[in-house]
């Protein structure tokens, strides 16, 4: 099946919210054409890496392999080899699942988007920074490097699919209107406490309690999607469904 962007050997290719949108269908109907439709979460992320697009996945200390820290997968190209940190292991740390399984897609929308960038052929000189045996790509969870947002924005694309995420919202609320930041200021103390509890503590930061009432409400649907509550609701506020603020109306 056809791509639905093209780019030229050494550049990133530029793409719309869409194109994120549409690529991940993609990798989701090519998948269910070879292994059966996903048509409830969670998405089978592991399948997905693994059984179809033939990615071996293995586990190293990424804070003994990189001392300066903030790395929690890394991917090698021509090896077709994923690596992601051993603390992610999610039978060991199941409060790590969601990041586990954000690592892996994270690192399949490399291999979707940029293998291009990295992919060498028989006999051509070696000069990347994976031909030492050091991964041609490393996933720091603060970096800002363009490579790294667009694998981000895909990954949560696949792992959160749009239509999917409506069908279950509309489950769960009985319709498919926002939910707004304000509407939840009325319980804000007793949500901050329960999440705070779930927490074991509160994390500080600039929107802080926002974000925490706003990862109470997509808590239910981090937890059937498989993925953490601040990815849900950076889905969630991305498709218009969490609203910050209300818009003042035109015509009264």
């Amino acid at each position: 099946m056809a791509r639905r962007f093209t780019a030229r050997k050494s550049e990133l290719p530029h793409l719309s919210a869409q194109d994120f949108e549409d690529e991940a269908n993609l990798v989701l109907a090519e998948f269910g054409n070879a292994h059966g439709q996903v048509a409830m979460p969670p998405v089978p992320i592991d399948d997905l890496v693994e059984e179809y697009f033939g990615l071996t996945v293995e586990f190293k200390n990424m804070s003994t392999e990189y001392p300066e820290g903030d790395v929690q997968g890394a991917i090698w190209f021509n090896d077709r080899r994923i690596a992601v940190d051993q603390q992610l292991v999610p039978e060991e740390n199941p409060s790590m699942r969601g990041r586990y399984r954000f690592t892996l897609a994270h690192e399949l929308a490399h291999w979707r988007l940029h293998r291009h960038l990295y992919l060498r052929r028989a006999g051509e000189t070696w000069l990347r920074p994976g031909g030492d045996g050091r991964p041609d790509h490393v996933l720091r969870s603060r970096s800002s490097d363009p490579k790294e947002v667009q694998a981000n924005r895909l990954a949560a694309c696949i792992l959160m699919p749009r239509e999917m995420v409506k069908r279950q919202w509309c489950q769960a609320h009985g319709s498919l209107d926002p939910i707004y930041l304000a509407d939840l200021r009325t319980m804000q103390r007793q949500i901050l406490i329960a999440e705070v509890l779930r927490r074991g503590g509160f994390k500080s930061g600039e929107d802080a309690i926002d974000n925490m009432l706003l990862e109470h409400v997509a808590r239910p649907l981090a937890d059937k999607f498989e993925v953490s509550p601040d990815a849900m609701r950076i889905r969630l506020e991305g498709m218009s469904l969490l609203l910050r603020k209300k818009e003042p109306l035109l015509f009264t």
